[in-house]
């Protein structure tokens, strides 16, 4: 392995958290540093030898600083190639001296948009020398080690720390890749605010957090999750978080968002398998569990209240995977603490994602989020018979369930309980049938209920059968061509019946 000892750096951040350490070894193994700007005075403040670069190039800092450390004397003396006598020859010819060493901190543009700044602010916090320095010493990694952000600043550390300011080219290789992630995803985030009408026909995402997972979907398959999971969750007990917790745990929180009065919802496999909302946050646990008790075995949990210690008692009679909720009383913590692999997150923040993209074939989809949720406003009714207030809400709640199930899905409600759910089935007439068999096969009485689906139906036979069953009330988007079909079938049966005119297809 090939070998070089750093005798000179040339630091140029944004962020100084922690930078002190790293000057202070720095002199300690009498390495000559040069800096400009806010940096070099931070390190004067020290009582630390550094130079100006203005001393080196000869020329000051222009422009507002716009323009520092781009020269030929900064640049050259990074990308020279110290194995070429070419190289070397022009170097000595135009007193280009060795730079060994680049730390660089770019100007924060991801939180000056996320602040909310005008754009004339944004502009100014594009980085353009950070990102020349950082390119330049990581293309010339056989020769210079690259420090391309603060998150570097500790393996720095433990560099010069174990190896007394000497390198070998694993290591230089090693922070050069770290540093073109750094300027990749910079530069992806300022294609992200210059392309927000999406003029440009190109799909950039950068995520730089990486969550290791056990495995994929099925223990065969290699899974990693890319994200911050720790900026909406704190993780207050459990064992690791598997791919599928992750695909449930997202479906749980969007469902739950939909929801503001006191709800427990139960899902299993991304779908709900019971949910309920209640004044009192107990019974609410109860009725969604008495959905389908048997789906509810090793399900992810959520809930939109505290957990209080009765609730805790309750839930900790059945075996699950996964429960979130906004937060926990001590004593609920302590109770459902006593498994230890049981997963408990508490909720801080809901994702701000509004678009959503999946692979497929040899490309990506993208689409918009499905953020409609339907209000009393948005049910026109098309039958003779009108639903009642207490229809209506319950015609809302099953509504808000049948969006966030696999198409096609049918679900069954009554005084803000789900009764059942047909879902993933290729006819809604099975969904349907699904629905009603499940509901009676825990016990509950249909007469009175209210149904909702994700789509139109194309035939009125859906309408007979929920009829017949006892269902009162439907809410469906509409649009079928036989619409008339089924509101005379409604009609006939005396159920009422209320167009949204939005689909909620999720496959």
């Amino acid at each position: 392995m090939e070998k070089k000892k750093i005798k000179s750096a040339l630091i140029s951040v944004y962020h100084k958290d922690k930078l002190d350490i790293i000057i202070k070894k720095l002199h300690g193994l009498q390495i000559k540093i040069y800096s400009t700007g806010g940096t070099k005075s931070f390190i004067e403040g020290l009582g630390i030898p550094v130079t100006a670069v203005e001393l080196l190039t000869e020329y000051p800092s222009i422009f507002g600083g716009r323009v520092k450390t781009l020269h030929p004397k900064i640049l050259g003396g990074i990308l020279y190639r110290r194995d070429e006598s070419k190289d070397c020859e022009e170097a000595a010819r135009y007193a280009i001296p060795d730079i060994d060493l680049v730390i660089v901190d770019l100007y924060p543009f991801e939180e000056t948009v996320a602040s909310g700044a005008g754009e004339a602010d944004v502009i100014e916090k594009i980085d353009v020398g950070g990102i020349a320095l950082i390119r330049a010493a990581a293309k010339n990694y056989k020769d210079v080690l690259i420090v391309p952000s603060r998150r570097e600043y500790e393996p720095l550390q433990a560099l010069l720390d174990g190896k007394n300011g000497d390198t070998d080219i694993e290591d230089r290789r090693r922070f050069a890749g770290a540093a073109f992630n750094v300027s990749s995803h910079y530069d992806t985030a300022i294609f992200q605010y210059f392309n927000r009408e999406a003029n440009e026909p190109a799909f950039k995402q950068s995520i730089t957090g990486r969550m290791a997972l056990r495995y994929g979907e099925n223990p065969h398959q290699k899974g990693s999750y890319f994200g911050e999971f720790d900026a909406i969750f704190e993780k207050l007990n459990g064992k690791e978080i598997s791919y599928n917790n992750l695909l449930d745990i997202d479906a749980a929180v969007n469902l739950i968002a939909d929801f503001n009065e006191p709800t427990f919802a139960i899902l299993k496999h991304n779908n709900a398998c019971g949910l309920a909302s209640d004044a009192c946050l107990t019974e609410a646990w109860k009725k969604a569990l008495a959905g389908d008790p048997v789906s509810a075995f090793g399900g992810v949990l959520i809930a939109n209240r505290e957990i209080d210690a009765a609730t805790a008692a309750e839930i900790d009679r059945i075996f699950y995977e996964v429960l979130i909720a906004p937060s926990f009383t001590p004593e609920a913590l302590t109770l459902l603490q006593g498994k230890k692999n049981r997963i408990l997150l508490k909720q801080k923040d809901h994702p701000s994602v509004k678009q959503q993209f999946r692979s497929l074939l040899n490309g990506v989809a993208v689409q918009d989020k499905d953020l409609a949720t339907e209000t009393i406003d948005d049910m026109r009714p098309v039958t003779v018979r009108q639903a009642t207030e207490e229809e209506l809400v319950d015609l809302l709640f099953a509504g808000r369930i049948v969006k966030h199930s696999k198409s096609n899905a049918i679900v069954l409600a009554k005084n803000k309980q789900m009764l059942a759910s047909g879902i993933g089935q290729t006819s809604r007439v099975d969904a349907l049938k699904q629905a009603i068999e499940k509901a009676h096969v825990f016990g509950f009485d249909l007469k009175g209920a209210v149904m909702a689906s994700d789509a139109f139906f194309p035939f009125p036979d859906c309408v007979e059968i929920a009829g017949n069953a006892g269902i009162k009330a439907i809410v469906q988007p509409g649009g079928s061509l036989k619409d008339k079909d089924s509101i005379a079938a409604a009609d006939q049966l005396s159920v009422a019946m209320v167009f949204t005119g939005t689909r909620h297809f999720k496959h």
